[in-house]
């Protein structure tokens, strides 16, 4: 049994005048939200065998949020370049071909409108977009991540910042 939570950055910041998209930073409510949301999968007990993010500042960011919860070691966090700004399809074919069959329970952070996209493939929630740092957690009954896009997906969790439980 496997376990995949698709994570979509924490909110940005638009501030900086000519920055680039890659390198926008995490605005002062991103930088709130992203530490209380892994402290809300932590209650609710989920366990991580491995962050694996986008490179561009803002998901690498709300990744490093993550690991401090999950006493990861930031220089842990994986960076697989083709998730910044991913289709569904590339972050289906990262899933198959960059994760590790060792690792039961690993957590994507990506970008819009592609985490949407695979979000809603997924057929556990059906939405209209992904809440920044909104989290998708899907269980899957396989052996080899090579075997996730085709095997059922059983529904874990959805949860993002405004949620009221």
């Amino acid at each position: 049994m496997k376990q995949l939570l698709v994570i979509r950055h924490a909110k940005s910041s638009w501030d900086v005048a000519g920055q680039s998209d890659f390198d926008r930073p995490l605005n002062e409510r991103g930088h709130r939200d992203a530490p209380q949301m892994a402290q809300r999968l932590l209650k609710a007990g989920v366990s991580l065998e491995a962050l694996v993010s986008s490179p561009a500042n803002r998901a690498l960011t709300t990744a490093q949020y993550f690991a401090e919860g999950f006493d990861f070691k930031k220089q842990e966090i994986i960076t697989v370049d083709r998730l910044y700004h991913a289709s569904a399809e590339t972050i289906y074919d990262v899933i198959a071909k960059e994760l590790k069959d060792t690792w039961d329970s690993v957590a994507i952070f990506s970008h819009n409108p592609g985490i949407t996209y695979f979000a809603n493939r997924l057929g556990v929630v059906q939405l209209d977009n992904m809440p920044t740092c909104g989290i998708i957690g899907v269980k899957v009954n396989i052996e080899t991540w090579a075997d996730f896009a085709k095997a059922g997906k059983e529904f874990l969790l959805f949860d993002y910042p405004k949620k009221i439980s």
